[in-house]
């Protein structure tokens, strides 16, 4: 499988509501650890790349972000490409990096994704999540019904035909929270760490028929850190443990839904690009900005043979250390999902769970990973949609 760029460092924030922290103070803290995780220093960097997605409508910063954020860490002078794709920012800003270390033109690159979502008015930051699609499509009657969020309508719209067409019970998208609180509680940076039951998922607030609060991701804060390098640069440490690419593929969406979802391609087009079967992947990061996402996916992106999604969940085949572990990091639902910030933060699980370093969320003897990462909406499909797959 390729080996033409490695991840040598990782390093992530606490995720959750830290009104006292900035975009700087999160970047700065994910910048250190991975830098010290890979045993580099700034001076080492060839490249920068920096996604956020909404510091412009939360704090007002904008065009610099990077630079802003960077500039105490001894990264400025260096070449600084911010990044802006929605839910997909980090993830994006990743396969632009991979392309830079593994085309040589850069031999060590830097990730960065950062986020302040929380607002002192929450109506700012789902306001800011709301831009997230095409302002001058008009919107369908059910979305901004009064949930608060525009995607959760969108989402729950998803979920009651999944629903229809399959027999799942809301019991069903229940035990995905379940499995992700679970997940989280064994995650030191997760946001939400308090184990919850099918009940109590049931019994949370309705936001948008039928998904409840417990369903939905929330607003958070947070930062996450990846260290980039080539073949050559790795022969130069001397206790590195890399995690290989084995691909990345970017795709966005067609509104008028005249290809399959681009989570669905971009998957597909990462499994044809490493020369993988998806079913021998042993641990997957996937965007369940909503619970009933997670379940979706195990079909649509080849988890599981066609018709065998609900009973993979029931069967426990994708909980912790499961057949394929899927989220284990508590994902978007309990780990948190500060929008910049995600796509970074699925591959630092990843590339822990390929080093065996995850602690009591290993999957054991994991050699095979994905990663998916959407945002955004455009008509029918999601605007942009980023799979990766890594190895050992």
């Amino acid at each position: 499988m390729n080996k033409t760029c490695a991840i040598v460092g990782v390093g992530m924030t606490h995720f959750g509501k830290f009104p006292d922290q900035t975009v700087r103070m999160l970047a700065e803290t994910a910048v250190k650890a991975a830098l010290d995780d890979a045993g580099l220093q700034a001076q080492d960097v060839d490249q920068v790349y920096f996604g956020n997605a909404v510091a412009g409508l939360i704090t007002g910063q904008e065009m610099i972000r990077g630079q802003a954020a960077l500039r105490c860490t001894g990264l400025m002078g260096k070449p600084v490409f911010n990044v802006e794709n929605a839910c997909a920012t980090g993830s994006t800003a990743f396969h632009l990096a991979w392309n830079a270390v593994r085309s040589g033109q850069a031999q060590v690159a830097l990730v960065v994704g950062a986020e302040r979502m929380t607002h002192e008015d929450k109506r700012v930051s789902f306001g800011a999540l709301a831009r997230a699609v095409d302002l001058e499509e008009p919107q369908q009657a059910h979305v901004g019904s009064g949930s608060g969020s525009i995607f959760m309508d969108i989402y729950a719209a998803k979920t009651r035909k999944y629903m229809a067409e399959t027999g799942a019970t809301a019991a069903d998208i229940a035990q995905i929270v379940v499995k992700s609180r679970k997940a989280a509680s064994l995650n030191p940076y997760a946001q939400f760490r308090t184990e919850t039951t099918v009940d109590e998922v049931l019994a949370s607030r309705m936001i948008s028929d039928p998904l409840t609060l417990q369903m939905c991701s929330s607003i958070g804060d947070g930062a996450c850190a990846v260290v980039l390098c080539s073949p050559e640069f790795l022969k130069r440490m001397t206790a590195a443990r890399p995690v290989w690419v084995g691909g990345s593929v970017l795709v966005s969406g067609t509104p008028d839904g005249s290809l399959a979802h681009c989570a669905i391609r971009a998957s597909y087009g990462v499994y044809e690009q490493a020369g993988v079967d998806p079913l021998d992947i042993h641990v997957a990061e996937v965007h369940d900005a909503s619970a009933p996402s997670e379940l979706m996916y195990y079909e649509s992106l080849g988890l599981c043979r066609p018709g065998e999604g609900l009973g993979m969940l029931r069967s426990g085949a994708t909980g912790l250390n499961g057949k394929i572990s899927v989220n284990p990091s508590g994902g978007l639902l309990s780990k948190g999902h500060p929008i910049g910030a995600t796509g970074v933060a699925q591959l630092v699980e990843l590339a822990q769970q390929l080093r065996g370093e995850a602690g009591p969320r290993q999957r054991e003897n994991a050699t095979l990973a994905l990663a998916e990462n959407g945002g955004g909406q455009v008509g029918v499909d999601g605007a942009a949609a980023v799979a990766t797959i890594l190895h050992v």
